[in-house]
């Protein structure tokens, strides 16, 4: 796109697109149909009820020594820049909304979804089909089990957590445990429900 620029020793593979006066660093890799500088999924319903396009103006930027997987998508932020900091890699098939931030070194593994206006911090690993609601932050070196659902921001760096919504790891293995319980769990509470009341019974 117009006025894009390009740094030094980066390759970028078939069918990628890079917007107008989005940035991208040295010695990035581009993988193929990756997009770059798309529209932010920006609407607002006017008094009917349409659905009005917001204009998307900022710009995306990707720092130095990022890697970006096929068929990835980087949107380019309503106001201001959404941006990917040095030495990131991002696996195939992720989305990074609108004015996101991502910290530097930080590992989006494939189908991790983050939306608009959202922070995640430095050294961070969110593995497969992660999802990341909007206007969070996540802390510095927190690494996020497969499939988890991160609603709310998370403060405490240094933690791994899992689940939907997400909470540490460790309680949510003790939850799974007992929730897998739960049918034998509710056989045995209605047998000693009869138990109680043959007992009633009786007296």
């Amino acid at each position: 796109g117009q006025n894009a620029k390009i740094g030094a020793d980066t390759v970028i593979y078939s069918s990628v697109t890079i917007r107008e006066y989005c940035e991208i660093g040295a010695r990035c890799v581009i993988h193929a149909s990756a997009v770059i500088g798309a529209d932010g999924f920006g609407f607002e319903p006017d008094e009917q009820g349409v659905n009005r396009k917001i204009p998307q103006i900022g710009i995306a930027v990707i720092e130095d020594d990022v890697e970006i997987g096929a068929n990835s998508c980087v949107d380019r932020a309503m106001m201001g820049e959404t941006r990917v900091k040095r030495n990131v890699k991002v696996d195939n098939l992720v989305q990074i909304a609108h004015n996101c931030e991502i910290g530097e070194s930080t590992f989006l593994c494939s189908q991790v979804g983050i939306a608009g206006s959202t922070k995640i911090g430095a050294h961070c690993t969110l593995t497969g089909q992660v999802g990341v609601a909007g206007h969070i932050q996540v802390a510095d070196h927190t690494t996020a089990g497969a499939q988890a659902g991160i609603a709310g921001s998370v403060r405490k760096p240094g933690q791994t957590i899992i689940g939907s919504p997400a909470y540490d790891a460790k309680a949510w293995s003790r939850a799974t445990a007992v929730f897998k319980m739960g049918p034998t769990l509710m056989a045995e509470l209605r047998d000693l429900k009869k138990e109680v009341e043959a007992m009633k019974n009786d007296k």
